[in-house]
Order: structure tokens, then sequence, then C-alpha cells
């Protein structure tokens, strides 16, 4: 019997909106997920941390005296994040930095759902192992309630950005916002998505 093409279509649809979903969704779904819920007891599936929204920003005091340094840091962080930024502002004046209020001191993207699940795999799987010389990120740099910041020092960490077309090495903040309520809980919620933390200290003994 011949399938109706309403039929397929819709079959189609469905198959595209299943490859549309991010891996690092997907996995949180299928093993962060049974695992938090394993490890600290959650009654309820809401009640398992998820990861909220990311913020990245890059602070631009040379915009100060370059103009030209906004454009390029807007230009790069719409390349690696896939949205387009934000600029910030000074929200007052400074006189021994002649900071006026209003002016432009950065650029910053917040991202939410699908970019922020994408952007977190490529930070993951892709960036971080190209950081020189690197030994882990911080295992204590929460903030008391589940949210996480870190620091890059090099946008080149990411495939979207050439070298050679690079102005000048810029570092980023990131900062992860999750639902959890408590730092321990939080970490466990990254690490168990990936984030290569620093191993704890073991004690003399």
């Amino acid at each position: 019997m011949t399938e109706p093409v309403a039929d397929k279509g819709k079959k189609t649809q469905a198959t595209a909106s299943a490859r549309a979903i991010p891996r690092l969704l997907q996995f949180y779904r299928d093993n962060i997920v049974p695992s938090l819920i394993s490890e600290f007891g959650y009654k309820n599936v809401m009640e398992v941390p998820r990861l909220e929204k990311v913020v990245v920003n890059i602070g631009l005091g040379e915009a100060l005296t370059n103009p030209k340094a906004l454009e390029s840091a807007t230009n790069e962080i719409a390349q690696i994040t896939g949205q387009q930024p934000v600029v910030t502002r000074a929200k007052k004046s400074i006189a021994s930095f002649k900071l006026r209020e209003g002016q432009s001191i950065g650029v910053m993207v917040t991202l939410r759902q699908s970019r922020m699940y994408y952007f977190l795999d490529k930070l993951l799987s892709a960036a971080l192992p190209r950081v020189r010389d690197f030994r882990g990120v911080s295992r204590t740099a929460f903030d008391g309630r589940g949210n996480f910041a870190l620091g890059l020092r090099e946008q080149i960490i990411f495939p979207e950005i050439d070298y050679n077309q690079v102005e000048k090495m810029r570092g980023l903040q990131i900062n992860i916002i999750t639902t959890a309520r408590s730092d321990r809980e939080g970490l466990r919620l990254l690490e168990l998505a990936g984030m290569p933390f620093t191993r704890e200290a073991t004690k003399a003994g």
C-alpha cells in the first residue's frame, strides 16, 4: 500500500526535527538527567539542574583609543557564538580612566536553548583542548548558586577564528548560568557534560 504524501511529509519533518536536537542536549536528557537523579535523589525530573543560559563577554578598554577594536570584537564574538552581540556601555563616568558615561566598553552575547548547547559543545570538544598548556579549569569558580565563570585568554582557540585575520589577542569571559541550587550540584552538572575540571587535591596521609 502506498503511503500518503502528507504522511511522508510529516515523517520527513519529524526526522529533521530529531536531527536538529543539539548533541549535548540529547546527552543531557539520556545520560546526565538519570545520573543526577541517582546521585542526588531528586523525586521529580523538574528538580534536576539544567543549563539556563550562557553569557559571553569581551571587555574592550582599548575601545577608548582604538575605534576599530569594537568592530573587530563584534565580528569575532558573532563568529564564535553564531549570534550578533550587543554593545555594553559605561554606566557612569570615571575621570581617572578618561571614561564617559555611555561610552562603549565591550560586547556581549546571551545564548539560550539550541545555540547555548551548540556553543558549549564546541567549547568543550574543540576550543578548550586547543588551550596551550591546558591543565583543566578551576573547580572553585562558582558563585554559591551553581553558576560558573570561565575566563579565556585568547579567542583563537575557537575554530571559527582565523589567526591570520586577528587584529589583537583578546580574552573572553564566559558565564554559565544553571538552575542548580548549590555549587556542588552545578559542578556535577557541568562535570557530567564534559567540563574538564582540575582534579581535587588529595590529602596527604
